[in-house]
């Protein structure tokens, strides 16, 4: 055979064959574009902070940064003491603790949720109506002034008959005072909470729809969350997963479902004192939560807890190790985000995500250098495999448990190569790995 010349290989099907199973397959690859995005690639907060609406203030962000911080001056002011009560390694007690304060001097909350619901309860109508155009007014004025967190909204009430005109009316005011005060800012993130019904979801996408009209805005501009608080929401009558149907029914709006532990609890009957977010009831709801998300580009988020650290010393070194433990726990499971309902819960839900990302660092970076060099190595990963990974080092970036510039030296990545990694959906994945 010449050079240049190929060898003609042999084969048995016609062309047509594979153009009519192209053909008969292109309503399921529209189907599978539709309902299975992938990541939206953006940033997850590691954690949504709840803080009723009318303890909402201007400097609601910046004073839990300072209670938090002056948390660990009074009950761990240094290092060592700080790793002696969460049982960090000595390797990760200096650069956890420093980053833990660097974090809560530079941006103490993440996601912040102004609360209409539980934290707030029924309230006349005139004052909730005052309070969730002040919400406006404040969330507004705090992204015009760069003192924001990186998300902010409100979690109104639910779709349910007794509370739904007021939900909906809070949510109007709301929506309509960020409007007037210049627009709705990119950070805005909403809740709905105790969904049980799809056709719940359905409802809302319907109100933002007529927002979205009455104010000359595109389609889709406003997204949700969803929350998880009662038992119908994961098993329907019929034995389906309602959680699955609900992503559906929000035709594309949907950006979390947020697990609620202790309506969830109360709701199958767990008595107050195992409400826990590490209760096998709670275990079951969010890997249904976690199952049904997978792939939609919906993130999934745990729950709180309820044990608040104050009072004497002790007494908060024991709920700061139970809040640290339940925090690794979940991000050992996928669950990237937790709530916070205290200032002294910061402390350590950041040093269990720092310590999280710092102890995996080094063998991440390794695993996908190999990859990308094709080097080898004692670990045999696959493309989908270094897209965890580089996902997995992305988010240490985005909370600041890592640095760009130390990732760079470990990889010999910039974060775009990163994204690059971490983007691919199933089909990207298969030809990558060829």
């Amino acid at each position: 055979m010449g050079q240049g010349q190929q060898e003609k290989v042999a084969t048995s099907l016609a062309g047509a064959v594979s153009e009519e199973i192209s053909a008969s397959l292109a309503p399921v690859d529209a189907e599978l574009e539709r309902r299975y995005p992938g990541d939206p690639g953006t940033r997850q907060p590691v954690h949504t902070v709840y803080v009723p609406g009318d303890a909402f203030a201007a400097d609601t962000v910046r004073s839990w940064g300072d209670q938090a911080l002056a948390a660990l001056d009074r009950h761990a002011p240094d290092a060592a003491s700080f790793a002696a009560v969460l049982g960090l390694s000595d390797d990760l007690a200096e650069p956890v603790h420093a980053r833990v304060r660097a974090k809560l001097e530079r941006e103490p909350i993440e996601d912040l949720r102004v609360d209409f619901e539980d934290g707030y309860g029924p309230r006349p109508d005139a004052e909730e109506d005052e309070a969730a155009a002040r919400a406006a007014r404040l969330i507004a004025r705090a992204y015009q002034d760069g003192t924001a967190a990186p998300y902010m909204g409100i979690r109104m009430k639910c779709m349910e008959a007794p509370v739904r005109d007021r939900g909906i009316r809070t949510l109007d005011i709301f929506l309509t005072g960020l409007m007037e005060a210049g627009g709705l800012p990119a950070g805005l993130v909403l809740t709905l909470p105790k969904v049980t019904y799809a056709e719940q979801v359905t409802a809302m996408v319907r109100l933002l729809e007529e927002f979205e009209k009455a104010h000359g805005l595109e389609r889709g501009r406003i997204g949700f969350e969803i929350q998880i608080e009662t038992s119908q929401s994961i098993l329907a009558t019929d034995g389906t997963a309602t959680v699955a149907r609900m992503i559906q029914a929000a035709e594309g709006r949907a950006t979390g479902l947020h697990y609620g532990t202790f309506d969830y609890s109360a709701c199958l009957g767990v008595s107050a004192a195992y409400q826990a977010s590490d209760h096998p009831a709670a275990d079951h709801a969010k890997a249904i939560m976690q199952v049904a998300a997978a792939g939609t580009g919906v993130r999934v988020s745990d729950g709180s807890t309820n044990v608040l650290p104050v009072g004497p010393t002790a007494k908060v070194h024991d709920a700061w190790r139970l809040h640290f433990g339940l925090t690794r726990r979940a991000l050992a499971r996928a669950y990237y985000q937790g709530w916070d309902m205290h200032p002294g819960h910061l402390p350590t839900r950041y040093a269990a995500v720092f310590a999280f990302y710092r102890e995996g660092f080094e063998q991440a970076a390794a695993r996908l250098v190999a990859y990308a060099n094709r080097a080898g190595g004692d670990v045999m990963d696959e493309p989908a495999t270094a897209k965890a990974l580089s996902g997995y080092l992305l988010r240490g970036l985005d909370c600041g448990a890592l640095d760009i510039a130390e990732v760079a030296r470990a990889t010999g990545l910039t974060r775009t190569d990163l994204e690059g990694f971490a983007v691919p959906r199933r089909a990207d994945l298969t030809v990558a790995a060829k």
